[in-house]
């Protein structure tokens, strides 16, 4: 999951800036972790434990109030018992990599990711997004190619991935739902040819940047083999001790460092 912080880490600081090209610098002094980082390191830490997932979303929400959540997000994490809220939006996609680097079955993946989106996004779009987002991760995980992971994403969850960066960019737009934002994110993917690139890929569309690259720096991290070490490297510098603990603890694990 660390492709996946790393993804937020660089997008941060392009989510309201959008950028339309991959000639960036890919860290700067003033990137920091999002609620995307802190959200995928609540769900690793519950899959570590055992602890519900929502139990965990709502402590890491209370250790981190002030990392970007969005306000729906925030009133249910605030809540004893609210139910979820129907959101069709990214953050189910954003926090979901965990699941497909922790589990071999593709199944019981699918399921996974539904009960991690389904507790707050348990709108038809919403979980399909974390599926989705999941399962291409599992796929790669396996030696998959890429048109195998195209296939089974188009035939299962109807994305449309048979377009290309280069003909999105120059209309695409800020854009939070999952139906509006994971397939493209998947495409950068597709279309990279190696995880620096994924995510550069990811943030020059220009949309919900720290987002869209969190979604593909996972699944890229998972195609690629893992992240390149000083890539790695200066993500975790960037985490407080507790976070960076749960990461090398979930990615020891897993087997996914």
């Amino acid at each position: 999951m660390i492709g996946a912080i790393v993804g937020d880490i660089v997008g941060s600081i392009f989510e309201y800036s959008p950028m339309k090209s991959i000639d960036f610098p890919l860290f700067n002094p003033h990137s920091f972790f999002t609620d995307d980082t802190v959200l995928t390191v609540a769900l690793a830490d519950s899959i570590l434990t055992g602890d519900p997932y929502e139990k965990k979303m709502k402590e890491y929400f209370r250790r981190y109030p002030n990392a970007g959540y969005g306000g729906t997000f925030a009133l249910w994490a605030k809540s004893k018992d609210d139910p979820p809220y129907n959101s069709w939006g990214n953050g189910s996609a954003m926090r979901v990599s965990p699941v497909g680097f922790a589990y071999d079955n593709l199944d019981e993946v699918l399921d996974r990711a539904r009960e991690s989106a389904a507790m707050t996004h348990n709108h038809p779009e919403g979980i399909k997004g974390a599926q989705a987002t999941a399962a291409c991760i599992l796929l790669a995980r396996q030696g998959k190619s890429k048109d195998q992971i195209r296939d089974y994403i188009e035939n299962t969850f109807h994305y449309d991935l048979h377009r290309s960066v280069e003909a999105m960019r120059p209309t695409y737009r800020y854009d939070i739902s999952c139906q509006g934002s994971v397939p493209e994110s998947i495409i950068c993917v597709l279309e990279s040819t190696d995880f620096e690139h994924a995510v550069r890929l990811a943030i020059s569309l220009g949309g919900d940047a720290d987002t869209m690259a969190c979604i593909a720096g996972g699944i890229a991290q998972a195609l690629y083999g893992g992240v390149p070490e000083k890539i790695k490297a200066h993500a975790l510098r960037i985490l407080d001790d507790p976070l960076r603990d749960v990461v090398g603890r979930f990615s020891r694990r897993y087997k996914c460092g």
